[in-house]
This record gives C-alpha cells, sequence and structure tokens, in this order.
C-alpha cells in the first residue's frame, strides 16, 4: 500500500484528493480542493461508533462491512470518475486508519492505485496549525476606508495584477459587517478558514510583502492568528476614501439588488437592523431606520447606517494600527488600484511576484 506523509501532500503538481469520511465530518473541516465520496453515511458512523463503544471493536468492524460490502462497487466506480493519467490519486480519512485503508485496498483489487494519506484530515489540521505561524512574509500593507469603500474589489483587481493578497473575508466566507454573510450562507467555521489561510499563504510563499485588508481580528466565526494581526498593526497603511454617494451605490449592488426578491431576504435585513438598534442610543435615529426597514427604503437605510453607525466607529479602529496612514482618493476600484499601485512601486514593492510561484494545492 502507497502512504503519503502531509508535508509531501503539498509537492504533487495535480493532486485528486478523495476524503471518505461522512458528510457532517467534511462540512466540519476539509483540505480545499478535497471530493467528498463518503464510506458511511452521518447515520452509519453514528450507528458505528456507538457499537464500539458499547460491544467493542469486534462487533463494530462486522457492522461496518456489512454496510460497506454493496457499496463497494458504486464506491470505486465514483472515484474512478476523477482518476486521470496527469494527476494522483490521495485517499483520506479522520485519522488514516481503516476506512482509509479499505477503501485504498479496494481499489488496488481493481486496478487503481492510490496513495493513503498518513494520518489523515486530522494530521493535516495539526500540520497547517503549526505551519500558519511561520509563513506569513515579512511586511504588511493594510488597506484600510470606510464601509463601503470598496476595499474588497481594490484587492480583487490589484490580485488580476500579479500583486500578493490574502483576501481574508473570502476565506472566512464573511464580509466582516452585521450584515456580512447576506448571500453568503452561514460563513466558514475556524477550521476550513485556517485552510483556506494556509492555502493562500502557499500561494505567495517567497514574497516579501502582501496586501490584506484591515479587518477586526473576528471575521464572522473566524478569528485570524495573533502572528497575523501582529504582522497587520505594525504594516504600511493606506487609507482608501470615496464620496459618500459612491459608497452607498457600491453597497446596494453588493448587499441589496442581487437578494432583495428572495424570501429571506427581508427577516435577514430585519435581524441586522434589530442588533444595529440595540447599540443607537438617538430615539430620532432609530425611528428613521426603522421607517426605512418598514418601507424597505434600503438606499437611504445603508445611508444612514454609514453616517450614524458604522463611520463613528471607523476612527477607533483606526488607533489600534501603528505608523502614519497613506491616504489615496478615488472614484472606484479600478481608479484606487491605480493609485495604490503607484504607491507601491514608489515602496519598491512590485507586481507580478507570483510569476514563477507554482501553486500546488
Amino acid at each position: 500500500m502507497k502512504e503519503m506523509m502531509v508535508e509531501e501532500l503539498f509537492t504533487i503538481k495535480n493532486p485528486i484528493i478523495i476524503d471518505i469520511r461522512s458528510p457532517i465530518e467534511f462540512n466540519d473541516g476539509a483540505i480545499p480542493g478535497a471530493i467528498n465520496v463518503p464510506l458511511f453515511t452521518d447515520d452509519e458512523r453514528q450507528v458505528i461508533g456507538t457499537l464500539y463503544k458499547q460491544e467493542g471493536p469486534a462487533n463494530a468492524k462486522w457492522k461496518a462491512m456489512e454496510v460497506v460490502s454493496p457499496k463497494i462497487p458504486e464506491l470505486l466506480q465514483t472515484i474512478k470518475k476523477f482518476v486521470s493519467n496527469d494527476s494522483e490519486l490521495i485517499i483520506h480519512c479522520w485519522r488514516g486508519g481503516m476506512r482509509s485503508k479499505a477503501v485504498v485496498t479496494f481499489l488496488e483489487f481493481a486496478g487503481i492505485y492510490a496513495y493513503r494519506l498518513v494520518g489523515g484530515y486530522k494530521e493535516y489540521r495539526h500540520y497547517i496549525l503549526e505551519q500558519l505561524p511561520t509563513m506569513l512574509p515579512d511586511k504588511a500593507v493594510v488597506l484600510h476606508g470606510l464601509t463601503g469603500v470598496g476595499k474588497t474589489e481594490v484587492l480583487k483587481v490589484l490580485k488580476k495584477r500579479g500583486y500578493p493578497i490574502l483576501d481574508l473575508e473570502e476565506m472566512a466566507g464573511h464580509r466582516g459587517s452585521i450584515f456580512g454573510t447576506i448571500g453568503l450562507g452561514d460563513g466558514h467555521n475556524q477550521k476550513t478558514f485556517d485552510s483556506l489561510l494556509f492555502k493562500g499563504l502557499q500561494e505567495i510563499k517567497g514574497v516579501e510583502y502582501f496586501l490584506v485588508e484591515a479587518e477586526s481580528k473576528r471575521i464572522g466565526k473566524a478569528v485570524q492568528t495573533e502572528e497575523l494581526m501582529d504582522k497587520k498593526m505594525k504594516g504600511i497603511n493606506i487609507n482608501l476614501n470615496t464620496p459618500i454617494d459612491h459608497r452607498v451605490t457600491h453597497l446596494v449592488a453588493e448587499y441589496v439588488l442581487p437578494y432583495q426578491d428572495e424570501p429571506w431576504y427581508f427577516d435577514k435585513i430585519s435581524d441586522g437592523i434589530e442588533k444595529v438598534l440595540r447599540r443607537i442610543k438617538v430615539v430620532d435615529i432609530r425611528n428613521s431606520l426603522i421607517q426605512t426597514l418598514t418601507n424597505r427604503d434600503y438606499s437611504e437605510m445603508i445611508r444612514i447606517l454609514l453616517e450614524h453607525y458604522y463611520d463613528p466607529r471607523y476612527d477607533h479602529a483606526k488607533q489600534e494600527y501603528e505608523g502614519e496612514f497613506v491616504e489615496i482618493f478615488a472614484n472606484n476600484p479600478v481608479e484606487a488600484a491605480d493609485e495604490i499601485a503607484a504607491k507601491l512601486t514608489e515602496l519598491s514593492f512590485h507586481p507580478n511576484v507570483l510569476k514563477n510561484n507554482e501553486i500546488k494545492i
């Protein structure tokens, strides 16, 4: 049986990673790009686990064999669909134990040769948590700006131009505000965030700096590492400015127009406004927000939120960062990216630093 250590996984050019854990395990955290082909359903896993605890491993193994045996042809056929001549097939479960050993053995009998990932997902998670603090480039260029200036869009433009970017909001599946999960589901948990951060740092490995948005330590369900926060606090600060009318238009396009006709949208906005109202003491502002919600006047609601809720909190957040702020004034993300690129050139931070870095996984 061929075996692969976790650290070897990141040297493979075209890995096809098959995660045979149950769906509930996979959804709780997975290797980015892995394909879930579960050996057991969630209910089957629970039954076998209970049997293991109550009657011992022998009876649990026998039950597992009874459950798996009828599935083997379909399981192998599903995995076979992902096999190609220019890729390596890697199978893993939670600890690299019986489940992955059994599937790799079945595949070998069928003439399909795969690696078993030693230690499974558990060892992968241990490895990335150990590596994350050591992977950060020397300098952070931190993009600040009031809510709605389009910081994420600016980073995306810069990334297309070859600049090294860490998009923390994308990694967290959250936009970093009370309304941050609108259109994005429930957001990513810590395990998923850590995996995507590890992958993002791999992609910019070897660079001397990286661009990142000035997020608070917690983004939705995920928390940034102390090392990452320290780099950001001591980084080069760029503050993006754009007129409030542009900010309102941008936020309407991002948070309202794609979703306002969805049946869940009004309730989602209502929940967010309820949280805001708990923190606003001025009666007139509270009443105005309630009125805009009742009227579904989302554009005016956003303007009130910016002027009386988000903007006043911004200066306090900026004070956490060391050093001076470079001010950038722009009307759209492309114009802002041009200004930032010019400033980075002054600092001898150049684009296309990723062109020689081959992304493995």
